[in-house]
Formats: C-alpha cells, structure tokens, sequence
C-alpha cells in the first residue's frame, strides 16, 4: 500500500500521504495538505498549505486540448481547498501557461476545471460541474450541481448559479442566475448578506440591476443611463467594470 513519490518532487514533511498516492516530477505541494489513498498529483502542480485532495482526484493532468504540444505549464493552487472524490483538474496551455485556483474553495466530487481557468477564493462548486478551459470565476461565487460553464465564460462574484444550468454568456456579480437558456433571476440578497453586505450596498446594487436587467433598455443603453443617472459608488463600478469588459455579452435580463 506504499505512495510513490518521485524523488525530485518537493513534498513538506508534515503532508499526509494515503495508499496508493502517486506524486510525479516536478510537483511543490506546502504544508498540512492531506493526500488521500489514490489521489494523483501530476507534474507542474504547485500547491500551497492546508489542502485536502480526496480519493481518486487527479490534479494537474494535461489537457484535453488538441492544440497542447507538451509545453511546460502549471496548476497553480493556493491554500486550504478541498478537491472531492474524482475531481480532474488540468495544467494550462501555451494560451496562459497555467491554470489558478486561489485560497479556500471547496471543489464537490466529479467536477471538472479545465485548462487555463483561473478561480478565485471562497468559491462553492458543487457535484459534477463541468467547467471548460480559460473560464473565470470570482470570489465567492456558489456553483449548483451539474452546471455546465461553456469555454472563456466569466462568472462574477457573489452569483449562485441554479444546478443543471447551461452557462454560455458571461455572469455579472451579485446576481441569481437559472433557467434555459441562463438568465438573471434576481438578486443573491441572502448571499450578499452572509458575505457581510449591509441594507445600503444591496440597495445600490439593485438599483444598478433594476435598470440593467429590469427596464426596457438593452444592454449598451442601460450602462449609459446607469453611467450617466445612477450616483458612483463601488458596487455601480464593479458592475459596470464587467459588463463593458466583457467580449461575451452577459446574460439577459428578466
């Protein structure tokens, strides 16, 4: 029942390693990480302390990419994430070069992330999302089971996404999106306010989203009134800031 480790790769002496655990070249994996019986740790992961990777995940294979050619790229993974049973996690391409996974994230079994995403921190994805290459998800972002993110797609902050959905346009923050296709279904109120949102900022983030996705205005005319009528304030850039950078188009509006 004995792990191999090859012998150039850097493990800390206080990892616990599992049965069967199979750590290749060129892998750096911090302190307090737990490697359960079976999991696999490919070449160019660099992970960071205190994570927990379940039986049977794979971290760092290559790509299912047609156009990778072998290059030298990484899995670069912050601190204290759980990856369940059978998660599959990929190194990046020539694209990025590496594919981010950030601090505190709690990756469900059987999800997938692709190659050249990069996930933020606090993210919640749950069972069996299924998440293509050079996606990006946000801080605090809650996933529902069996989602299927479409590939360059961006995810904002503070969204929960309904389980099942089919994500093919960009998520703005703060927002409850579902149905089919994905669509803005109100505001992550409850959300925000575990994450420490007071009464005022939810207010000034539904004001935004009462012109944007509520008023008969598409997209370009809504940010120009928003722009123009809507007093500044963090929340307003940050929705802004994400609706005019991105190439994608966000979802519609109710």
């Amino acid at each position: 029942m004995e792990a191999f480790i090859h012998p150039n790769a850097k493990v800390d002496s206080s990892v616990q390693i599992g049965p069967y655990v199979v750590i290749e070249d060129d892998v750096v994996i911090g302190p307090n990480c737990i490697l359960d019986a079976h999991a696999v740790i490919c070449s160019g992961v660099r992970m960071g302390r205190g994570n927990h990777v379940f039986p049977g995940a794979v971290i760092g294979a290559i790509p299912q990419d047609l156009k990778f050619k072998g290059e030298q790229t990484t899995v670069e993974i912050g601190d204290y994430n759980t990856f369940r049973e059978c998660v599959t996690v990929h190194r990046g391409t020539a694209s990025k070069g590496k594919t981010v996974i950030g601090s505190n994230n709690l990756i469900m079994a059987y999800c997938h992330i692709a190659h050249d995403c990069v996930l933020h921190n606090n993210i919640i994805m749950s069972n069996a999302t299924q998440v293509a290459g050079e996606v990006e998800i946000d801080d605090c972002a809650v996933i529902g089971g069996g989602t299927l993110i479409h590939q360059f797609s961006h995810i904002g902050s503070y969204v929960m996404l309904q389980g099942g959905v089919k994500v093919n346009k960009d998520v703005p923050p703060c927002v409850i999106a579902a149905r089919e296709p994905i669509s803005f279904c109100g505001l992550n109120s409850v959300g925000l306010k575990r994450r420490g949102f007071d009464a005022d900022r939810v207010a000034r983030i539904q004001e935004v989203y009462r012109y944007l996705f509520m008023s008969n205005m598409n997209i370009t005319q809504a940010i120009e009134y928003i722009e123009a009528n809507v007093p500044d304030s963090p929340e307003k850039e940050m929705i802004v800031s994400f609706v005019k950078s991105s190439p994608r188009g966000v979802i519609k509006g109710l």
